[in-house]
């Protein structure tokens, strides 16, 4: 209806109810006369039904019916009439006079002007017949002088049959006259109508095609009047709007001038500025340049002294001193690290500003990243006496992947803020699940303190870049203050949030949301519910670390019962009141009882049979835990750690095999005397950086080599091979970069096996670690270095664990090989979780195995089948670390680091028959 012009509105308004009430009408008289039609053929019917019925009786009555057949011929006349017929009073034909009678089936009900006759009628589709009885009526009677008849008898039948053609042909007359009348009436209706319209849509085309000249900017144009009021107003509205227009544009036209006018001043101006602009950028990308190459430059040269002041710092330690020389030099320490935190967070912070800071996508452990961070910071905490406990929930998985180095650093910006402003009371970290998905987690974790607290004006300006709580003269601590705008950074580039909850001086809850991947390469290995069945009763007066206790203890699968003192943990250990426990976990110090107290109650349990584990601060004297039981007591550090706790309680509660006595040996003299240490290359400009980390290497065990510059490197590597190279990367001459290049391009043309090159570096930024990884070196280690470090990067580069006691050789005479235990019951046993059936089983299987696993290798190293060979040590690895062999667990390690860097393992693959020939023989149980 929205396309439909008025015209054609106006026509439909008017035809359709006209065209309705017209075929009303029509309809109506139609079937009126159609009707009378029917009504007149009914009484022409019946009339000449009744003309003939007295000639019909007198014809019967005398016996003649022939007499009637004139007259039955001249009623065909009649009209519409089309038969005649007489019949006797049995329904016998006598005369006839027309065509034969067509069928009629229903019948009419009897007409009031026939009414008393006896006349029936029957009508078809083509005609109407109409049957009348002939009755001998006495007057007929006495005329014709029949006394054989009675009066009224019944004595035949006329019959007349009309034709409905007539009446047809004038009902189809009359519909169309009807029809033809109606079209005829809709026609002029139409066409007046359409007239009137014209008269009202020519002058609103007028106005729309004014209106569209006006559109295109005719504002010139101007209506007449149009000869109707509403037209008239429309055209003077359409005629005011155009001339108020007109007056518009001339305005705008000068508006638009004056504005193009300002708008070329305004892009002279701004051309200037563009070009001050450009200026401006091109300094501040040169000072940023600058800034980073200073940034770089200072790293190297405040690294590289704070590398041989805390390495020296850290050899020192280990010499004899006065009290007095040790105090200065863990000040010197000390004063050295809060340096190196102050230059880290002002390196990140200027990488975190320039966008360049790439989170890393390793597996790692949540449980275990969580307790090394309490662990590192567990002095602070016990130096004030404050309970730092660590609290996660079972849902969390534990084995995530993504930047651990950087999640580490949140949580200790976190937790030292937290021990920083406590005095006393407790810092506690939670870690709860938020979200979870087949692949990834949405970790919450707090950390909650009773400390001083932050105002709501503190609060807003906590993650400022250098703005700090306290920034009074008098204040007393320390910092960059860039530590927590450095940490909510990191979360918001791990996709996730940070924000606190704080009340002045009822302390403050800082938690944070991050997004990780999970990974099922650092899912927990520690076995589930190991000490399932076994007892212990526990005495903790915080809280907080009994519940953390309580927690670790259920995971090992212990029945645990809390005491509330002392004093019920003695008359629970005796046995009173139910059935002794096999193990007891005591607090060492508490508002009852003191370091002495915990002691002696050991030293009495442990004469009793009852295993003990006393919890201590980090500060407690080692001199008097040294007094303590051996075989029946440990000792563990707050903040608890599972691992050391589950090692605990496993050695305590797992007896020994019998006949395999613990060696005590010295690790490091061992590792000393093993001819078939690690052989490693470490170059380095700097004396004290290279005496550094020449005296770590020496005393993991190692052979080092240790040369001053890229040159001489070269040289010594043109007479031996290493097994490992630590390279300096800025040095006089030949730098690092150069020298790894020169390196590569030796091996390649040699076709040697390429050896791991680990550039020790101190600049921290991302560029540097992406061009010494693009010259060929391996990896990189940020100076100052750290003995761990160091081990930890041989144990990845070489696969030889230089930390793990179980790796340490049995010291023998000078010059005699020397080999690990060939089989460690104990250590078996403790793989197994103390199940001794399940440790006896292990063992057999791969007992069985072994001559199988031999014959595979040697015929692997004689075919020359590297695939094959890789995947028999490394199924005989894998089965080797369920079973105390240390020695052959070595030789595996070693030979499957060899085959996967295709390097040469002949020797190592015979040293690794060598120690599956001497499990052999020494299978003792």
């Amino acid at each position: 209806m929205n396309e439909i012009g008025i015209k054609a509105r106006l026509l439909l308004m008017t035809l359709i109810p006209a065209g309705i009430l017209a075929a009303a009408v029509g309809i109506y008289f139609s079937w009126q006369h159609l009707g009378d039609l029917q009504k007149q053929l009914l009484e022409r019917g019946q009339l000449t039904a009744e003309h003939l019925q007295r000639p019909a009786t007198e014809a019967l009555l005398a016996g003649q019916p022939q007499r009637l057949r004139t007259t039955l011929a001249n009623t065909l006349n009649y009209q519409d009439v089309r038969a005649a017929a007489l019949y006797d009073a049995d329904n016998q034909l006598l005369e006839h006079s027309g065509p034969q009678m067509l069928v009629a089936n229903r019948a009419l009900p009897e007409s009031p002007l026939a009414a008393g006759t006896g006349l029936q009628v029957r009508t078809g589709e083509r005609s109407t017949r109409f049957i009348l009885p002939l009755q001998a009526s006495p007057e007929l009677l006495s005329a014709a002088d029949r006394s054989d008849l009675e009066a009224d008898a019944l004595i035949g039948w006329l019959e007349v049959e009309l034709s409905h053609g007539n009446t047809q042909l004038r009902s189809y007359q009359t519909l169309l006259t009807t029809l033809v009348l109606i079209l005829l009436g809709l026609l002029i209706t139409g066409l007046m109508v359409s007239t009137m319209g014209r008269h009202i849509i020519d002058p609103i085309v007028e106005i729309n095609q004014a209106i569209a000249r006006i559109s295109k900017g005719q504002l010139d144009v101007r209506l007449p009047r149009q000869g109707a009021r509403e037209l008239d107003d429309l055209a003077e509205g359409v005629n005011t709007m155009t001339q108020a227009l007109q007056s518009a544009q001339g305005e705008l036209q000068q508006n638009v001038e004056q504005a193009t006018e300002d708008l070329r001043q305004t892009l002279e101006t701004i051309e200037v500025q563009n070009i001050e602009l450009d200026m401006a950028r091109k300094a501040a990308q040169e000072a940023s340049r600058i800034k980073s190459e200073f940034l770089a430059n200072m790293s190297h040269e405040l690294r590289t002294p704070l590398n041989g002041i805390l390495g020296f710092s850290n050899l020192l330690q280990r010499t004899e001193m006065t009290p007095r020389q040790n105090e200065y030099l863990d000040t010197i320490s000390k004063s050295a690290n809060s340096l190196l935190e102050i230059i880290n967070e002002i390196l990140d912070f200027s990488k975190i500003e320039a966008g360049k800071l790439v989170l890393e996508n390793m597996p790692f452990n949540l449980r275990d990243l969580i307790e090394d961070t309490l662990t590192m910071l567990a002095p602070a905490a016990h130096q004030k006496q404050i309970e730092l406990v660590s609290l996660i929930y079972r849902d969390v998985p534990l084995g995530l992947s993504g930047d651990a180095l950087r999640l580490k650093q949140i949580l200790s910006n976190l937790l030292s803020n937290a021990i920083k402003f406590t005095h006393e009371g407790s810092v506690c970290l939670r870690v709860m699940l938020e979200e979870d998905n087949d692949s990834s987690a949405v970790l919450r974790i707090s950390v909650t303190d009773t400390g001083v607290g932050l105002s709501e004006a503190q609060q807003k300006s906590l993650f400022r870049a250098f703005s700090q709580i306290d920034n009074s003269p008098t204040r007393q601590t320390g910092g960059t203050g860039l530590g927590l705008v450095i940490t909510k950074r990191l979360v918001e580039q791990m996709h996730g949030e940070i924000n606190l909850h704080s009340t002045p001086g009822a302390g403050s809850e800082f938690w944070l949301t991050v997004a990780l991947n999970k990974s099922s390469q650092a899912d927990d290995d520690l076995p589930s519910r190991p000490l399932e069945g076994r007892r212990a009763v526990v005495f903790e007066p915080n809280p907080l670390s009994r519940q953390a206790l309580l927690h670790a203890l259920e995971d090992l699968g212990l029945q645990t019962h809390i005491v509330p003192s002392l004093a019920a943990l003695n008359n629970a250990v005796q046995g009173t009141g139910g059935e002794a426990p096999q193990l007891v976990l005591l607090s060492s110090e508490s508002s009852e009882h003191g370091l002495a107290d915990s002691m002696a109650h050991i030293q009495r349990w442990s004469e009793q049979g009852c295993h003990s584990v006393l919890l201590v601060n980090a500060v407690a004297q080692s001199s008097q835990l040294d007094q303590l039981p051996e075989g029946s007591c440990a000792v563990l550090s707050r903040p608890l750690c599972m691992r050391k706790l589950f090692r605990a309680t496993a050695q305590l509660l797992q007896p020994r095999a019998i006949g395999q006595p613990s060696p005590k040996t010295d690790p490091e003299q061992e590792r000393r005397a093993n001819p078939d240490s690690v052989t490693i290359l470490c170059v380095d400009d700097n004396p004290a950086n290279l005496k550094l980390v020449e005296t770590f290497l020496l005393e993991m065990g190692t052979r080092v080599r240790a040369v001053a510059s890229g040159e001489a490197a070269l040289a010594v590597l043109d007479e031996q091979r290493f097994d490992l190279i630590f390279m300096d990367v800025q040095m006089p001459g030949m730098d690092g970069r150069q020298t790894t290049e020169e390196i590569r391009l030796r091996e390649e043309l040699s076709e040697q096996a390429p050896t791991p090159i680990v550039a020790l570096t101190a600049h921290a930024l991302a560029e540097e670690r992406r061009k010494l990884l693009k010259c060929g070196m391996n990896d990189y280690l940020s100076k100052p270095i750290s003995p761990e470090q160091l081990r930890d990067s041989i144990r990845k580069w070489t696969g030889r664990d230089l930390q793990h006691p179980d790796a340490a050789p049995a010291s023998q005479a000078p010059g005699a090989a020397v080999s690990n235990p060939i089989l460690d019951h104990e250590e078996g046993l403790r793989l197994a979780a103390g199940k001794a059936d399940l440790a006896r089983d292990m063992l057999e299987m791969l007992l069985q195995n072994l001559p199988g696993d031999r014959h595979a290798i040697e015929q692997s190293l004689q075919h020359g089948d590297q695939q094959r060979l890789l995947e028999t040590v490394h199924r005989l690895h894998g089965a080797t670390r369920y079973c105390g062999v240390p020695e052959l667990r070595r030789r595996c390690l070693q030979a499957e680091t060899r085959l996967k860097q295709k390097a040469p393992a002949e020797e190592d693959i015979q040293r690794l028959l060598e120690a599956i020939e001497r499990l052999q023989e020494a299978r003792v149980y």
